[in-house]
């Protein structure tokens, strides 16, 4: 009995010493599937089926990659991504990169007030009412909250993605065409093709999500002894967020694609949860669009600020007043209004903008990435914990073809579609 009681004791220490540093993995992961990500996902699987499946396996892969390199940093120098960069490169570069992220993380925030919009939408609510109340909201939560208790209403929206799982389940696909069509390759790779692959790629791994993770875990001074679980965790996100992207292309290639039905609409998307829920897939729909593009609106632009303000030394935090740390503030309420300005622009199509947020995150990764790698195997910096040679070849994979996929797609105007079928 003392033998069962010790061990017992044992198990919930380590499960209590995972649960106090799960999160930032498993939020940073699970971002991919907030409305954007949603927007992505069912666009992808209306047009083209299951066949974006094979595209998920790479994008899991490089997503655990990229994050655990953050992670590993934050933990190991308890530095964050911008103060790294200008310790090791210099203002020049530096300013170039928060250049990168600043644009890549300016359309993600637009894409998450269009994503407030289309769900409000839903709810027969002009986006003219709901995008500017909506931002007001975003920014008293800021100002009277705090990063852990965002931390744990994110953690809790990550459950209410089970509902595409459980929905997927409940269609019961052709598991059979599902594994055809995800080891087929599409006969025609036109501009749109390749976009709908940029956007897979930078609706998973995003430039705000690296940054967001090296910070989360400098802020938790994580030790290293316990690193395994932080790496665990990171995983885990990982491979969760792969599952429920994967049930949203197979919900809405079930539902949609069979029907010839491309999605262009919230109302559109929403079809795919009418076998789990019926008539109220609109509104379960609504409801995870709105909360999903909320939460990520309210940690998005405050985290492109601080990476921003901590690359040049800029005074920032919202424990300092608007005058002492003006460029923090001015920085913070320029993204949001900018945003809320684009999505307020008439007849903007939402998932449209969305989906192209998306593919710009995609385009300006590799910047980050490249600088990123030759930091996390420094020994300066890291000593032993720098990258194994899987992560390296793996991480430069992922730099080389994001950007031949770049090219690619800037090329395809020149000549049509790209690589036709014969």
């Amino acid at each position: 009995m003392v033998k069962l009681s010790d061990t017992l004791r044992t198990v919930f220490a380590r499960l209590g010493m995972y649960l106090a540093i799960l999160g930032p993995g498993l939020i940073t992961s699970s971002a991919g599937n907030d409305a954007p990500g949603i927007a992505t996902h069912t666009i992808s699987g209306s047009t083209y089926g299951y066949r974006f499946l094979w595209l998920l396996l790479f994008v899991v892969v490089g997503q655990a990659v990229a994050q655990e390199m953050a992670a590993r940093m934050g933990v190991v120098t308890g530095k964050g991504t911008a103060d790294l960069i200008r310790e090791r490169f210099g203002l020049k570069m530096t300013a170039f990169a928060m250049l990168c992220l600043l644009l890549a993380n300016l359309g993600t925030t637009v894409a998450e007030f269009a994503g407030i919009a289309a769900g409000t939408e839903l709810f027969g609510i002009s986006r003219y009412i709901s995008v500017p109340l909506a931002a007001l909201l975003v920014g008293f939560v800021v100002m009277r909250g705090s990063y852990r208790y965002v931390e744990k209403v994110l953690l809790v929206l990550c459950l209410s993605a089970l509902s595409y799982v459980i929905s997927g389940l409940v269609i019961r696909p052709p598991w059979g065409e599902v594994l055809r069509q995800a080891a087929t390759l599409p006969p025609r790779y036109d501009s749109n093709f390749i976009i709908a692959m940029l956007a897979t790629i930078g609706t998973t791994i995003t430039p705000w999500g690296i940054v967001y993770m090296q910070a989360s875990m400098a802020d938790k001074g994580v030790n290293l002894k316990d690193y395994h679980l932080t790496r665990l965790d990171v995983n885990f996100g990982a491979v969760w967020a792969g599952v429920v992207a994967g049930f949203i292309i197979i919900c809405t290639a079930a539902t949609l694609y069979v029907a010839g039905i491309s999605v262009e609409t919230a109302e559109q998307a929403a079809m795919a949860l009418e076998p789990l829920v019926g008539s109220a897939a609109r509104y379960l729909f609504a409801v995870g669009l709105l909360g999903a593009s909320l939460l990520a609106a309210s940690v998005l632009p405050l985290s492109t600020t601080y990476a921003v303000c901590e690359a040049f030394g800029w005074e920032r935090g919202l424990d300092q007043r608007p005058r002492e740390a003006r460029i923090f503030y001015g920085l913070y309420v320029g993204i949001i209004v900018l945003s809320v300005l684009t999505v307020l622009i008439p007849g903007i199509p939402l998932f449209q903008l969305m989906w192209f947020s998306q593919s710009a995150n995609a385009i300006l990764l590799p910047v980050l990435l490249v600088l990123i790698i030759k930091m996390v195997n420094d020994r300066r910096i890291m000593g032993q914990w720098v990258n194994t040679r899987f992560q390296n070849i793996f991480s430069w994979a992922m730099v080389i073809i994001i950007g031949l996929i770049t090219l690619v797609l800037f090329a395809s105007p020149l000549f049509g579609t790209v690589f036709p079928a014969s």
